[in-house]
């Protein structure tokens, strides 16, 4: 909880943040570096920090890309690196925050009863047609294992 300043004469003001990271708590903080102060205070040394941060991001993000077609949770990777780049670049702010709004409103979507009741039709649909086919498919040429297989 932030309860003011560290300042002498200056009045403490308690906070409302929770400090859950809540989505709405997100939306109010301010786009831009979170580097420590006295990072920030010497030019050098925050641009050689903002350096630091996307090499260790761009790093994390291409073990996700990597992930991708192999098994691995690659596209949770890819945010995290991301996340990693959004502690100190807008664009990257901007990004993840698009990004956490467009997977809330496809979440809501997915919930909503009807989509919910179309998609399980639609889901027993197609495993009526694939059992339907496989059936045919043993009805006319049956099961036969591999080491059964004539020369022809």
């Amino acid at each position: 909880m932030n309860t003011g300043s560290n300042e002498p004469g200056e009045v403490a003001v308690a906070s409302n943040e929770t400090g859950t990271g809540e989505a709405h708590g997100e939306q109010h903080r301010g786009l831009g570096s979170r580097a420590p102060e006295f990072i920030k205070a010497r030019r050098a040394l925050h641009l050689s920090w903002q350096v630091g941060v996307f090499i260790i991001g761009l790093a994390v993000v291409v073990t996700g890309i990597i992930m991708l077609p192999l098994p691995g949770p690659g596209w949770v990777v890819i945010f995290g690196g991301m996340a990693i780049w959004a502690t100190e670049f807008v664009w990257a702010q901007l990004v993840l925050r698009w990004t956490k709004r467009k997977v809330t409103e496809a979440a809501q979507r997915a919930l909503d009863p009807k989509v919910r009741r179309r998609n399980i039709i639609l889901t027993s649909i197609g495993l009526v047609i694939f059992g339907v086919l496989a059936g045919i498919y043993l009805w006319k040429f049956g099961i036969t294992m591999p080491w059964k297989i004539k020369d022809q």
